[in-house]
């Protein structure tokens, strides 16, 4: 007992060090869980954007779907869609036919990303949804911005691109394969199935599963401050923005309990799980990618952390991480609530790692 106060003395310590060097943001929420431990910091029970850590759970449903004979993930995309839906979005029309599902989950694609990737109108999509606050996006709006302003990145399979339009496609892939809405197919088979209650798929359905009608479904959430390029999306009808590849709603204990429930084999098999961790691709130094699973590799990002454990999950753009060491029965789950703070989140990330890792 009087080990597990120094661990949880320490947390506090190092959450709470962070929390005082941005002022002007919320506290960073926390939740850190390893046998022996458990320290939450910041506001536990509220609800914020998860942003691409939601890649992970679009992934999931994709490999569920195949595990059920529903979705060939290594079928041609224009089999898996409506006819025209692809069209403009591959460098020709024998790049389309040769894409699949599998191809979108590893970013290996060659589409263009909407969100990140540059576009012909002059300023960045982040820039378009941080000004035009009262913008509604929906999938097909979103595809039409690569089709119409971007270029494809190159061939399928001949390099890794990460890819938002890719995880849109993979979403509408989903759709069609599974005979339901995404949001209904992720509270039917990721959310409930994982006690994620708190939970939803934000403009498209509320905790529980019902249909989202609410006009100001950021304001009727309560969710935390979300700053994009400084702009607080919160409440703003442009997160509309983000959908498959990251649209959900979530507390740090649901995004826990989704982690536990994956881990264990409660929503994949091992050999869907194995799939989704088998890493071919480098995202940046010291984030390596499989199949919507990240992997951390902590020296890429300074030599001196070579004894931590390789940690597997998502990270969302704006410092929001879910990464567990499956091994070990670690997971850290971070919020900092802005993209402007991905650099101070790893900091805060390690040093919770290390400090849980030195006790254990």
């Amino acid at each position: 007992m009087a080990r597990y106060r120094d661990i949880e003395s320490d947390l506090t310590a190092i959450a709470e060090r962070f929390a005082r060097k941005r002022p002007d943001l919320p506290a960073p929420q926390v939740l850190v869980r390893a046998p022996g431990v458990e320290f939450a910091s910041g506001d536990r029970a509220r609800r914020f954007h998860a942003a691409s850590v939601g890649k992970m759970l679009t992934a999931t449903l994709a490999f569920q779907l195949a595990e059920r004979g529903d979705l060939d993930l290594t079928a041609p995309l224009p089999s898996l869609l409506p006819p025209g839906e692809t069209d403009g979005l591959f460098s020709d029309g024998d790049a389309a036919a040769s894409v699949t599902a599998l191809h979108l989950l590893t970013h290996t694609s060659g589409v263009a990303d909407y969100f990140g990737g540059r576009n012909d109108t002059g300023e960045t999509f982040t820039a378009q949804a941080t000004r035009d606050l009262d913008r509604e996006y929906t999938p097909a709006d979103l595809l039409a911005f690569s089709r119409e302003h971007q270029r494809p990145v190159g061939r399928p399979g001949e390099r890794f691109s990460y890819s938002d339009t890719g995880y849109v496609l993979l979403a509408r892939v989903i759709e069609e394969s599974g005979g339901a809405p995404l949001g209904t197919q992720l509270h039917e088979r990721i959310l409930g199935p994982s006690g994620m209650d708190a939970s939803c798929l934000l403009f498209h359905t509320m905790p529980g599963g019902a249909a989202s009608v609410d006009p100001d479904p950021g304001r009727a959430l309560d969710i935390a401050p979300i700053l994009v390029d400084g702009v607080d999306l919160s409440r703003a009808q442009s997160l509309s923005c983000d959908w498959g590849g990251g649209g959900v709603v979530t507390t740090v204990d649901d995004l826990h309990r989704f982690a536990a429930a994956w881990h264990s084999g409660a929503l994949l098999g091992a050999e869907s799980r194995a799939r989704m961790a088998r890493i071919e691709n480098r995202f940046r130094p010291g984030i390596h990618y499989g199949a919507g699973l990240m992997q951390l590799r902590y020296p890429g990002f300074f030599p001196l952390l070579l004894g931590l454990p390789r940690t597997i999950g998502h990270l969302g753009v704006t410092g929001v991480h879910l990464f567990s060491d499956p091994e070990r029965d670690i997971t850290i789950v971070l919020n900092l609530h802005s993209t402007k703070e991905m650099t101070r989140s790893f900091q805060l990330h390690i040093q919770l790692l290390q400090r849980v890792l030195r006790g254990r």
